[in-house]
């Protein structure tokens, strides 16, 4: 019997990364109120050393983002709730115990259409996004916790920051078909 042994292809562990244990009900935890979703994030690229980030959604009815595409892969693993899932055009539904990948630059959007509120995880890969909804997000309370409302001034204000800040997040706007 043999063994192949190529232990080099494979770098040594790095003591300086920490293990990290997340938990999106802790008070320590950062909830952001994104275009009338709360997202918390569980691993920042900080954490992964950039590889990815981890993110715990909950979309309330009626949320989701407008249109989008972005430089990067996102993939959703559905734990509570249905989405409708727009994905180059064509809409499909995606149930709790489902997961869907987004390929890096396709265009997509997610919607809850359904009366109860969806929770799913958001992996995107390489990490960056969560720095995106930093700048964007307002810190809320919880990890269910509404944002606060905007008025038509503060969503005129809202979709202007998203547009000048989504290029340098590797990220570009498509045609709004709803209000956020």
């Amino acid at each position: 019997m043999s063994t192949i042994s190529n232990t080099a292809a494979i770098p040594a562990d790095d003591p300086r990364r920490n293990l990290v244990v997340a938990n999106p009900d802790n008070s320590n935890a950062q909830h952001l109120g994104v275009v009338g979703d709360t997202y918390t994030i569980l691993l920042s690229g900080m954490d992964t050393a950039g590889r990815f980030t981890l993110i715990d959604m909950h979309v309330p009815p009626g949320g989701g983002p407008p249109p989008h595409r972005h430089d990067f892969e996102e993939t959703f693993i559905l734990l509570d709730g249905e989405l409708q899932a727009t994905f180059r055009g064509e809409k499909r539904i995606v149930r709790a115990g489902e997961t869907v990948n987004i390929p890096a630059n396709a265009p997509h959007q997610f919607h809850n259409a359904s009366s109860k509120p969806v929770r799913m995880l958001c992996i995107c890969s390489p990490a960056g996004q969560e720095e995106f909804f930093k700048q964007l997000g307002t810190s809320v309370a919880s990890r269910t916790a509404a944002p606060p409302a905007l008025d038509e001034a503060g969503q005129r204000d809202l979709i202007r920051k998203i547009q000048e800040l989504a290029p340098r997040y590797r990220t570009e706007l498509l045609q709004q078909e709803r209000k956020l």
